[in-house]
């Protein structure tokens, strides 16, 4: 794990520094001016949030097929962090949203799913807590996850797309990067996307370490 560490080290911090030292990647945009060097950010960790999602109903339906408690950390830790990144996503895209719409929040159809999702994973961790016997637990937090895999997609990338939505340069934008991305953009957000990526496989490792200890103890 101390290459995924040392990449995600690497990686964020030349994004960081890329990302301040280069023109505002959308400044032809609507979304444009230096709020959109968020961009770099805002977006990789939404879909990072979104991959979180998807792990956690695979290690779920792993779980619910071999009945592994391993599986069960790996997929309640897996929720936990996307989560975290939803969370994070929506904060940095409310900052962008206020330079860009005029307001934090608009109840753009892209706002309105993630905050869905987060109400979502919010109250599976809130129903996980409330089920004392570790078996029923496990078992029900599975299938929730399963769910919550199977609805992610639609709220990531199906609903924010049939609604008018004030993303739609943003869309357009990371969609089809060839156009409308020159190459230094384009460079800098996979950059992005990567060390997001490694960040998120040494938490995830951590997360469960962190698990294994607790349950020990408990």
């Amino acid at each position: 794990m101390s290459i995924v560490k040392i990449a995600a080290s690497i990686l964020i911090t030349a994004v960081i520094v890329a990302a301040f030292a280069s023109a505002p990647p959308l400044a032809s945009m609507a979304q444009g001016g230096d709020a959109s060097r968020i961009f770099y950010f805002h977006v990789p960790m939404a879909q990072v949030s979104f991959l979180s999602f998807l792990v956690a109903a695979i290690y779920a339906i792993a779980y619910l097929r071999k009945r592994d408690p391993e599986h069960d950390t790996y997929s309640a830790t897996a929720a936990q962090l996307g989560l975290i990144f939803s969370v994070v996503a929506m904060i940095t895209g409310s900052l962008w949203a206020k330079q860009a719409w005029g307001a934090y929040w608009n109840w753009d159809p892209r706002q309105s799913s993630l905050f869905i999702l987060i109400l979502f994973y919010g109250a599976f961790f809130a129903l996980r807590q409330a089920v004392i016997h570790a078996d029923a637990r496990r078992r029900l937090s599975a299938v929730y996850l399963i769910f919550g895999g199977a609805i992610a997609p639609l709220l990531f990338f199906v609903l924010p797309r049939l609604l008018p939505s004030l993303h739609g340069d943003a869309n357009q934008a990371v969609v089809s990067s060839g156009s409308n991305m020159s190459a230094g953009v384009a460079t800098v957000f996979i950059t992005s996307i990567v060390g997001f990526v490694c960040l998120y496989v040494w938490l995830l490792k951590l997360g469960v370490a962190a698990s294994r200890i607790q349950e020990e103890q408990g």
